[in-house]
């Protein structure tokens, strides 16, 4: 259950913004993407009545691992990836992909949550600046218009994230503006190749130039890993 107090709702004019996320969340149905099966209200506050995620947020499996060994990430990847590739069907960016924004299900599966900052695009462009520093796109970054195009760049961000242990641009507020906009970060030599090819793949300045998620999914370091092996103690 997601409770929201609506004075604050109001206060941060935020009401267009959930009437948004309802409407989105309410009408997906994907096994990587957290379910919204209702919602009420009272004079109050607003209820969003949620599938459980019974293992939680990945965030905080993530602290705790420090970074996942390779054969968990491509699969944390692979499932993130088709879960935006649905989502981008349907005309819509998620803006704020991040490990506090996945949760885990009853075997692990990642399930994409928080639908705040996504916004149904039918006209592709948009351009609000949302989402969280460390995850945004150069073109965000820079106040230009952008596309889906963004949530391609947070799943480069990320898969270097679940192996590094830290997001590739990490530094203070102004200097992770800098390093975002010249796409200044190294792949450490402990990531494998095929790895780094998808990472880099990802994460380029250029919007067209990322690698779209269909080719994310026949990727070889994903096909690799999917395919079961190095898979060990997956569900201990």
């Amino acid at each position: 259950m997601k409770v929201l107090k609506k004075d604050e709702l109001r206060r941060h004019k935020m009401e267009t913004q959930l009437r948004r996320e309802i409407e989105i969340q309410s009408n997906l149905q994907h096994k990587n993407i957290l379910r919204l099966d209702s919602f009420f209200h009272d004079h109050k506050h607003i209820y969003l009545v949620l599938e459980f995620a019974v293992q939680g947020e990945l965030y905080k499996r993530l602290k705790k691992a420090g970074k996942f060994p390779e054969w968990l990430a491509s699969r944390y990847i692979r499932e993130l990836a088709s879960a935006l590739s649905y989502l981008h069907r349907k005309n819509i960016i998620h803006r704020d992909i991040k490990p506090e924004n996945l949760l885990l299900g009853l075997d692990g599966e990642l399930k994409i949550s928080d639908f705040g900052w996504s916004v149904h695009s039918l006209n592709k462009r948009r351009q609000t600046l949302c989402g969280t520093l460390d995850y945004l796109a150069p073109e965000m970054v820079e106040s230009r218009s952008h596309t889906s195009a963004v949530d391609l760049w947070s799943v480069g961000v990320l898969c270097f994230e679940f192996l590094v242990g830290s997001p590739p641009f990490e530094d203070t507020r102004s200097g992770t503006y800098e390093r975002i906009a010249k796409v200044d970060f190294t792949v450490p030599p402990h990531v494998s190749p095929e790895a780094k090819h998808l990472i880099e793949s990802l994460i380029q300045y250029l919007p067209s130039d990322r690698m779209s998620l269909d080719r994310v999914l026949i990727h070889p370091w994903i096909v690799e890993h999917a395919s079961g092996r190095n898979n060990e103690g997956q569900n201990s």
